[in-house]
């Protein structure tokens, strides 16, 4: 379960208070107020540029990562041979950049994974091929010698040869919608894993191999679709439909997976004898620089032992190279950060007590423990050969703070970036540059080109513009604040209050919170809490309400034992840190303690509804918005690793909101999308129930065909207006 956002529609600042007008919620959902930022780099292989796609979406440009000048048009839509398109959705390069795959008609299907119409461009002539004319297509990738192009359609994978005039060949013919899927990841294995390409070709580019899953044994899900708008489905004007698909809840059968090879070849397929449960996942697999290797990361069901194999795609033997346990999970840095440089590999793990950077060899052996320290690595950037150089992002000083640092074999460590707040980076491909993105909780994103010391080249973006415009607004700044709960927790958080404040007048507060495992919403950053920087909070303060946010126990950033702290029984400390949270406010001589909301999203909102049920009547109001009300009807791989099955864990599993219906203190509003793929909306019809039972009042707003974003033309403005209206209702 990911943290909803709409970083992507509302981005906003907190400036020094200046008399302006206050902020309207049709400004908060606009997009009127985003900041410029830099999307889509990829890096080339000359180590001295980068490509992205123009803002029209209509060329490819080059740019020195040095100076951030455009140095030349890649593809031009206007100005090609063969085919046409009119606009670029995305891109892909060849590794010796002679082709690029354009993409185009891009249709989205989950949180990762779309279909789309790709193009060959042939760089030196111009000449613009449809990848194929089968069908859309999913997932393309390049072959390393650039000569070939593997990409899955209908649960299949295809192989498509460019020095044989782009001929197609189908490489596995057992895909089924609901079935069987070669090389892409099924639902929850996509959502959970972060993934969506489920293949690779070896070094030489004479094997393929990949994952496949067949979901067969899977329960189907099925909700239903209506005509609607935004998104409209015409055919179901009259009658309405049903969307089914494969969704595990906890403690019922996932997709059993293996892993193929093909020989290129000789066109023949093979099983891996991958040594994992029958039961177990596979949520990487990466070809190394050596022919025929390839690495493969396998969990067990309880995600807490995760093993690394080396297995040969045409022995098909199997290697294990090393070993991870942990008596309560794996955390998924582990494989999502998983990178390989020749005969080594590098690995993100909290195995030491907190997330730190090794290298070991592939054969399993440990080089050096590459960082040290009480501050988390949170992010591993990229490696130079050259200089054996290691670059990564890490917390600096503070659970609240990142920065960007730089290590090397011999123990040699620099910080690369002096701001105090948050720092992020990509790296150019020899590691010479960085784009450098810094922002802190009251300065939106400033986006830089930094050599690899860490000194500016250029700044590319400082937001001036949007700085203009919030300067005309009335704009609360954010106040950073910890206190000790009655249990001895350090918790810290955020404060948002009306402007001006009145020392004589008590407000209304209102708590944001997300709450879920390795969560962060208290940060020094411009994409802290919801809105990333306050725009709905300081609407919400124009309403004469006051806006906290703290992150308690089992959240991020803090080190493993605070982050694992909550396993086996989510909901119950969670909600405890909230409620204790609203005592610590409502001691404040500047806040009614009589009126105290809460409320969150997905995780966010089940923990609202622990929360308002825990036992201490602290909340008058709380919004829940696409909330779990009962993990059993979660999947499989998020709620068994912080979990394990109802059959091992019945008690932590009957701590949930269904069960607590009776205790339901204030009150609620709860909001679903009838769509949501994720959070299904089945979680607030049970819950709905188990309130009508109880003989508990509530409100309720259902969206039609919305999935767990709950988005699409006027429906995000009307959410937050039922928000903000609800809490006006009862809060004052």
């Amino acid at each position: 379960m990911k943290r909803i956002s709409i970083t992507s529609i509302i981005l906003t600042i907190c400036l020094p208070i200046l008399a302006g007008q206050p902020i309207t919620l049709k400004q908060v959902v606009s997009g009127e107020l985003s900041p410029e930022t830099y999307m889509g780099i990829t890096p080339m292989k000359d180590g001295e540029s980068y490509a992205q796609l123009s803002k029209d979406k209509k060329q490819i440009l080059k740019y020195s990562f040095k100076t951030g000048q455009q140095a030349s048009v890649l593809f031009d839509a206007a100005n090609t041979r063969g085919e046409k398109v009119d606009r670029i959705d995305g891109f892909l390069l060849s590794p010796d950049e002679t082709h690029i795959l354009v993409q185009t008609q891009t249709k989205r299907r989950y949180r990762h994974s779309f279909t789309a119409e790709y193009y060959i461009y042939t760089a030196g002539s111009r000449q613009l091929d449809a990848l194929s004319k089968g069908g859309p297509q999913e997932q393309p990738r390049f072959s390393p010698d650039g000569n070939q192009i593997a990409f899955v359609r209908n649960g299949n994978l295809f192989l498509v040869k460019l020095l044989f005039n782009n001929s197609e060949s189908q490489v596995t013919k057992d895909g089924q919608f609901n079935e069987i899927i070669n090389g892409l990841p099924d639902w929850v294995n996509e959502e959970e894993f972060s993934w969506s390409q489920a293949f690779d070709f070896s070094a030489d580019s004479k094997m393929l191999a990949w994952v496949k899953y067949d979901e067969s044994q899977v329960q189907q899900f099925s909700f239903p679709l209506f005509k609607g708008s935004f998104p409209e489905h015409r055919e179901y004007a009259t009658y309405p439909g049903l969307y089914t698909y494969k969704y595990p809840k906890a403690g019922e059968r996932n997709s059993r997976v293996s892993v193929q090879s093909y020989d290129i070849k000789s066109h023949v397929i093979r099983t891996l004898n991958v040594p994992m449960d029958s039961d177990g996942y596979i949520p990487r697999i990466k070809f190394t620089d050596t022919p025929d290797q390839l690495a493969i990361v396998t969990l067990n069901r309880h995600q807490n032992q995760m093993d690394i194999y080396m297995g040969n795609t045409r022995s098909l033997l199997c290697k294990l190279a090393l070993r991870l346990q942990d008596e309560r999970y794996v955390k998924e840095d582990a494989y999502q950060q998983l990178r390989f440089y020749g005969n080594h590999f590098v690995l993100l793990n909290d195995k030491g007590g907190n997330n730190q950077l090794y290298w070991y060899t592939t054969t399993g052996q440990l080089e050096r423990q590459l960082t040290n320290g009480t501050d988390e690595v949170t992010q591993f950037y990229g490696y130079d050969a050259q200089t054996q150089s290691f670059y990564y992002q890490a917390k600096d000083g503070s659970p609240l703070r990142t920065a960007v640092f730089r290590t090397d074999l011999k123990g040699r460590t620099k910080k690369l970036t002096t701001q105090s707040g948050s720092n992020s980076a990509l790296f150019s491909t020899s590691c010479k540059y960085f784009l450098h993105e810094y922002s802190n909780i009251n300065t939106p994103p400033v986006t830089s080109l930094c050599n690899s010391e860490g000194r500016t080249e250029k700044v590319l973006v400082t937001n001036e513009e949007l700085k203009s415009k919030l300067s005309q607004l009335n704009m609360p700044q954010k106040e950073f604040f910890s206190f000790q709960t009655s249990e001895g927790n350090q918790l810290n958080g955020w404060i948002m209050k009306p402007s001006p404040t009145s020392t004589s007048q008590k407000y209304p507060v209102i708590l944001y919170q997300y709450s879920g495992p390795g969560s962060q919403q208290v940060l020094d950053s411009w994409r802290s809490g919801f809105t990333s920087g306050g725009l709905l909070e300081a609407y919400l303060n124009s309403k004469g309400f006051i806006v906290v946010c703290v992150d308690g126990r089992g959240t991020g950033g803090r080190g493993a034992d605070w982050e694992k702290c909550t396993y086996r029984h989510l909901g119950f400390l969670e909600a405890r840190d909230q409620v204790e949270t609203a005592l610590y406010v409502g001691s404040l001589p500047y806040v009614d303690k009589q009126n105290i909301g809460i409320w969150g999203w997905s995780y966010g909102g089940f923990n609202t509804l622990m929360s308002m049920s825990e036992g201490r009547p602290v909340f008058k109001a709380g919004v829940a918005i696409a909330p779990v009300t009962d993990f059993r009807f979660y999947d499989t791989v998020y709620t068994e690793r912080y979990m394990r099955t109802p059959g091992e864990n019945g008690d932590g599993y009957d701590y949930n909101a269904i069960k607590r219906a009776d205790q339901l203190n204030g009150h609620l509003l709860i909001c679903h999308g009838l769509a949501d793929d994720n959070v299904h909306y089945q979680n607030t019809a049970e819950y709905a129930e188990a309130l009508v039972q109880a003989g508990k009042q509530f409100d309720m707003q259902v969206y039609t065909n919305r999935n767990h974003s709950i988005y699409g033309g006027n429906t995000r403005l009307h959410l937050l207006t039922r928000l903000t209206q609800f809490f006006e209702n009862h809060l004052k």
